[in-house]
């Protein structure tokens, strides 16, 4: 099985990047399952229920999110009634919404997503990403054993030590939220997949997706400014990952596309 999962949407150019070039990714890599970053599709801040079955509609089977995934308040009643959208599952019991998917391919494949939210530099006060994944992994094993965790976090020291801890428990586990992809792709010694970043799918001519010049003045004056998506110079980031039925990875690749 092929998997391809998808680094944060930043915007319309990020949302463009999807419809575009995912069918040419989908043929190139025969890919069985998409799974995609959305928390950045509104405007470089958080995804509307609009916009998510927007990406839906563009071949993303589930949509992952993070930090962003409570600024628009209209997503609160689609977390609870789309099961294709998730939130971190280690924000406390009670909050709106899942971290874990249970669903299928075209083909009939089982597969689990977990997403999950990093505690370094993170403005919330989340449960132990740790604990949490060895919960959800419990409860995914009695369905399948192709797993795949979107470790939505700020630091890269706590996604590696998270895909060791889950190395040979999960399929893969890769990391989202910089929107600098990393170039440290490996299959870990007991067949995990594993990237710290996988990208970002928006307007590269910016800084992590936000007009340059404003972010620029940003750190020249210490003066708040609005945020404004950039343009222009778009791609499509993220991995394919090839899973077999034991859920077990032999084999992810790097992948940046451009409009």
């Amino acid at each position: 099985m092929n998997i391809l999962c998808i680094g944060d949407i930043v915007g319309k150019p990020g949302r463009k990047a999807v419809e575009e070039l995912l069918p040419k990714i989908k043929e190139e890599f025969k890919i069985n399952f998409v799974v995609a970053n959305a928390e950045n599709a509104a405007a470089g801040a958080g995804v509307t229920p609009r916009l998510a079955e927007e990406l839906l509609c563009f071949g993303c089977d589930i949509l992952t999110s993070g930090d962003h995934v409570w600024d628009k308040k209209e997503l609160l009643e689609s977390l609870q009634d789309n099961p294709k959208l998730l939130r971190p599952a280690n924000f406390p019991e009670g909050t709106p919404g899942q971290g874990l998917c249970l669903t299928q391919t075209v083909n009939g494949q089982k597969i689990a997503i977990i997403n999950l939210l990093g505690r370094v530099f993170i403005r919330y006060n989340v449960n132990c990403p740790f604990k949490a994944l060895d919960q959800l992994v419990e409860q995914a094993r009695k369905h399948t054993n192709i797993i795949i965790v979107d470790m939505h976090a700020e630091a890269t020291s706590e996604k590696i030590a998270l895909g060791h801890f889950a190395d040979g428990k999960v399929s893969a586990v890769v990391g989202t939220h910089t929107h600098v992809q990393t170039a440290d792709e490996r299959i870990l010694p007991k067949g995990t997949a594993y990237l710290t970043d996988l990208g970002m799918t928006g307007p590269f001519d910016s800084v992590i997706g936000q007009n340059k010049e404003k972010i620029i003045q940003r750190f020249l004056t210490s003066m708040p400014s609005k945020f404004e998506v950039a343009e222009g110079d778009v791609a499509l980031s993220g991995a394919v990952i090839t899973v077999d039925e034991t859920g077990t990875a032999s084999q992810i690749t790097r992948i940046q596309r451009r409009l």
